[in-house]
């Protein structure tokens, strides 16, 4: 009887396992730039042919491979990096699992020219595997290899790689994380002699981002560094105004190592909560240093994923440590040039008035003369207290807040009330500058002034921010306070939707949500909590049983966010709505009060800034 299970050769599991790892040019390029990067190489040249499929050679001046180890080099499961089953858990090194090489070798044809400092080197040529010739070679300290005509034995892989420009940005994007990752290596990446990326090894991670994102935008990136018992973070990211379209610009490292982790590029989104706009994402590197023994790497054929542990923890470090880097910063985009340089960004600028000898005009105690504003668009100080006093408004509704007896609700179309003198003391530690109106376009956007410049202002998404911000601490402190429904609401799911709700019925009942049962594969809900925006008490229940059947569990703080969201942008300011100047300078001011005044909570810019010499520049005063 003929045997049904086989051993396979290892030429063909060679091109089975090169199909996990080797899955386009750029897997080629990483795995041998990697070798290089384990050898101690501080110098890497990476040179690409026809996108990688013509050629890829790699040349770097690391240790090199001894002529006794070179063949061994291109079998099967061959390492120098792990020598039993506890270094599978202390992985240090980029490359380990001993399959590239030959997996490699196998789709392609391959010439390596390698020694160690002070012996021979040698030379070993391989054609779709098989060694063909291994002779002596100059003692060059380090290795240049040569990986040509990939998967031309393999013509079904070829239907899967992309255009020549596609494959090129794979490998750009592969070089370039692993050279954030090494900031100490000088790399260098040229394309049919055309160079992609040069970087010095200086070990300056600000060079290295210069050379992948421009100088600009290096320049105008912030630092970030966090550290808990078991992680330490450092980093760059980007203002809120520098975004991109795709989460790509993204970049995570753990112990040196560049990987995927949706969870990680959540927490760092979840930093940034409310200054993106939405479908936008932020240039951002993370770098995350932690115990080998809390991080497996050999969960993935390409080391690009990994299992955590302690991710929570993690996830809450990172998104604290973004959110603390933006604490610091005025978030004031420019309105010319959006990676200028903020010299000043992080410092409070107060505006001095002083009477001038013109009639009717007051005058700034700056640095730049002649810089006057009339008496029709700035008050002088103590006729700007009297903002402060309860204005009469007979002909139109009021600009209030909700009391704090009030239940707040959608319903609320009411404007921003002047601040009261008790706050006065927050403007001690406001983000934003004094500003002070000079008036209103299109009934939409206001104008206003210091002695910095001209600042615009999106007057919905300024007041938008103040409300969500009231509406966020209302309904945070809301505890265990019932509504009941005059009309109970019924709600529908599949078979085995409605089984996984009767197993989490309890985790509901701990967020308010009591579900009784209602004939086949129904529920029905007579009461709700208080906080629950009216209108949309339905739409937030499956937003929680969604958040149930997906996560087991509900997320109260989340959903109770995207309420505040939803009625802030209800009750704010709508377009083509005029102001008079008390009002408008009511709103500057308890816009300069918010927590974070510089974005509505859909991320949209409130403020945008023209300095002076911006406007001199448009004008062609200065050249």
């Amino acid at each position: 009887m003929m045997r049904e299970i086989i051993e396979l050769n290892e030429a063909l599991s060679n091109k089975i396992a090169a199909g996990e790892v080797v899955e386009r040019p750029s897997s080629v390029v990483k795995e041998l730039v990697e070798n290089s990067l384990d050898a101690g190489s501080t110098v890497i040249e990476i040179s690409i042919k026809e996108a990688g499929l013509s050629e890829i050679r790699v040349i770097d001046n690391g240790k090199g491979i001894g002529e006794e180890d070179v063949i061994a080099a291109f079998k099967r499961h061959a390492t120098s990096k792990i020598k039993d089953e506890h270094d599978l858990f202390r992985i240090r090194t980029l490359g380990f699992r001993g399959e590239a090489l030959p997996s490699i070798a196998s789709v392609s044809r391959v010439q390596i020219i390698t020694a160690r400092e002070g012996e021979d080197g040698s030379k070993v040529v391989l054609d779709g595997g098989k060694i063909i010739a291994h002779e002596k070679a100059p003692s060059r300290k380090g290795t240049d290899i040569t990986v040509s005509d990939l998967f031309y034995n393999t013509p079904a892989r070829l239907k899967y790689v992309k255009s020549l420009h596609t494959e090129i940005g794979h490998i750009t994007d592969v070089v370039n994380r692993l050279a954030l990752s090494h900031p100490d290596v000088s790399i260098r990446l040229q394309h049919n002699g055309r160079i992609l990326l040069q970087t010095n090894g200086n070990g300056d991670i600000r060079q290295v981002l210069a050379a992948i994102y421009g100088k600009n935008i290096a320049r105008d990136m912030l630092p970030i560094s966090g550290r808990s018992l078991d992680f330490s973070i450092e980093g760059y990211i980007s203002r809120p105004e520098m975004t991109r379209a795709s989460r790509n610009y993204i970049s995570t490292l753990i112990n040196g190592r560049f990987i995927k982790n949706y969870s990680l590029v959540k927490a760092i989104l979840e930093g940034y909560k409310t200054l993106l706009p939405i479908g936008r994402f932020p240039i951002a590197l993370i770098t995350i240093t932690m115990d080998p023994l809390l991080v497996d790497v050999n969960v993935h054929p390409a080391k690009l994923e990994v299992r955590l542990s302690k991710e929570m923890e993690l996830n809450e470090l990172i998104t604290e440590t973004v959110k603390q880097a933006f604490k610091k910063e005025q978030l004031i985009p420019h309105g010319t040039a959006p990676s200028r340089s903020r010299e000043q960004s992080s410092v409070q600028t107060t505006l001095k008035l002083e009477p001038s000898t013109e009639p009717n005009t007051y005058h700034s105690q700056s640095s730049r003369k002649n810089t006057f504003f009339t008496r029709e668009t700035l008050l002088p100080p103590e006729e700007m207290k009297k903002l402060y006093e309860p204005i009469e408004q007979p002909e139109e509704e009021p600009l209030s807040v909700p009391h704090e007896t009030e239940q707040p609700g959608v319903e609320d179309e009411t404007l921003l009330e002047a601040p009261s003198l008790e706050k006065e003391d927050s403007m001690e530690h406001a983000r934003m500058p004094a500003l002070y109106p000079i008036g209103q376009m299109h009934g939409t956007y206001i104008l206003a002034q210091n002695e910095n410049g001209l600042y615009l202002i999106d007057q919905h998404a300024a007041q938008e921010r103040i409300k969500y911000e009231y509406f966020r601490e209302k309904l945070g402190k809301v505890e265990n306070e019932w509504q009941q429904l005059l009309v109970p609401i019924t709600m529908e799911f599949s078979g085995d939707e409605y089984i996984k709700i009767i197993e989490y019925k309890e985790e509901l009942m701990k967020v308010g949500v009591l579900l009784e049962e209602f004939g086949m594969n129904s529920f029905i809900i007579r009461s709700h909590p208080a906080w629950f925006p009216k209108g949309r008490e339905k739409m937030i229940v499956e937003e929680m049983i969604q958040q149930l059947l997906t996560m087991k569990k509900v997320d109260v703080k989340k959903l109770r966010e995207e309420a505040a969201i939803m009625m802030s942008c209800k009750a704010a300011i709508k377009a083509n709505r005029h102001l008079r100047n008390d009002e408008i300078q009511a709103l500057l001011d308890e816009l300069r009060r918010a927590e974070d005044p510089f974005t509505c909570p859909h991320g949209r810019p409130v403020i945008i800034h023209f300095t002076v010499t911006d406007l001199e520049k448009m004008f062609k005063r200065i050249m």
